[in-house]
């Protein structure tokens, strides 16, 4: 046993390249730049203790990175393993109507509904049933408000949110192997740092150790949470990258893999985290043919897993100093995290001329924010929009 473990350490090894190695960084930085922004305002929305963010992002982290180590590894596949952005910033919709214990139920549920879809095949019925350029507005309404947040910071503080998108803009039109989001982010995070002191900016000192979390379950939140929280991840994590790994010539075992996401999902969600589930442009970086060798590429989602693995693991020490930037500062990291699934959801979502009516729908009403029935508007916008799709536009 000792002996064969040896050599497939060892094989791993030799897998492991240049290519493969760089594509992993840059996976990792899409997990660890922005996304930890919105947790922190999604957090700070819901009124969250810092122990409770803190294991927020250990949560997410560390399994997710778990995740981006032990699947690619036995499928040998870039499958990478992180947590949703797209539901972190519904979330932040959400967290001001419930309590902590009943997101920790929500979650799980989420988690659950994940694994039957999973194990009982049926992703892609439930996915055409509910349209896609439905679910794709629907976040579009949701992110909005973070555009326009973003957009407002830039008058704040012009020189740093000026360069940085400049920056954005530059790595679009190039075309890098860096994503714009990573070079905006990082342009940005420079500037700050050498024209903005940051008063009590320190690490945070006291570690707080994983402990599970107490659910509470009710139909509220299973209504308007689960069910949305599970129907992005599927739609905008799950599908983009099995998507991408399929346009790669992989042939990844789709229901296996949902399922396995529902799994590590629940895991997270009782140390009080969301999801971890196969991650979307993450796993399109790691497949792309500038990953290396095919069949070498896995090594790609390996080193991404160990990133973002190390990083839940000190999450401890990076939340009280991230939780002291400018609001406006973080108002600019959440909107370059979101400007291209901004861009992607409204070119998805208003793509077929057959469904105007009931894409404006969505639209309106998840951006509306409004709460009817203690049901959350992005369950009324799913809902309305869906139903005007299939009974009145077709």
């Amino acid at each position: 046993m000792g002996t064969s473990m040896s050599r497939i350490n060892k094989a791993g090894l030799r897998d492991l390249n240049l290519r493969n190695f760089a594509a992993g960084i840059v996976s990792a930085l899409l997990a660890v730049t922005g996304p930890p922004a919105i947790i922190l305002e999604a957090a700070a929305n819901g009124n969250f203790t810092t122990s409770q963010t803190i294991l927020w992002m250990f949560s997410c982290y560390v399994v997710g990175g778990i995740y981006s180590i032990l699947i690619p590894w036995y499928y040998k596949m870039p499958i990478v393993g992180a947590h949703s952005i797209t539901g972190v910033a519904f979330l932040a919709t959400v967290t001001a109507h419930f309590s902590y214990s009943e997101m920790i139920g929500a979650y799980i549920i989420s988690a659950l509904l994940m694994l039957a879809v999973g194990v009982f095949g049926i992703f892609s019925k439930l996915l055409e049933y509910v349209p896609k350029e439905i679910i794709a507005v629907m976040l579009a309404g949701m992110i909005t408000r973070y555009m326009v947040n973003f957009v407002n910071s830039m008058t704040e503080l012009p020189l740093i949110g000026g360069v940085a998108l400049a920056v954005f803009l530059i790595f679009s039109k190039w075309k890098t192997k860096i994503p714009p989001m990573v070079a905006g982010i990082v342009m940005g995070t420079v500037l700050l740092f050498l024209t903005q002191p940051l008063e009590g900016a320190a690490l945070g000192s006291s570690p707080v150790m994983p402990a599970l979390q107490i659910p509470t379950f009710n139909p509220l939140s299973f209504l308007s949470i689960s069910i949305p929280l599970a129907l992005l991840i599927l739609s905008n994590d799950a599908a983009v990258g099995l998507g991408a790994l399929e346009q790669n010539d992989y042939r990844p075992p789709i229901n296996k893999i949902i399922s396995l996401s529902g799994i590590f999902s629940v895991v997270t969600s009782f140390f009080g985290g969301q999801s971890a589930n196969v991650a979307g442009m993450m796993s399109a970086i790691c497949a792309d043919p500038e990953a290396g060798p095919k069949e070498k590429r896995y090594m790609g989602a390996v080193v991404s897993g160990v990133i973002i693995l190390f990083f839940g693991l000190f999450a401890w020490k990076l939340v009280p100093l991230i939780q002291v930037l400018p609001k406006s500062f973080t108002s600019l990291l959440v909107g370059f995290a979101l400007l291209g699934v901004f861009g992607n959801s409204l070119s998805t979502g208003f793509s077929n001329p057959r469904m105007k009516l009931s894409a404006a729908l969505t639209f309106v009403i998840a951006l509306s924010n409004i709460t009817l029935l203690n049901i959350s508007a992005p369950i009324w916008s799913l809902l309305i929009g869906t139903l005007v799709a299939r009974f009145i536009e077709e």
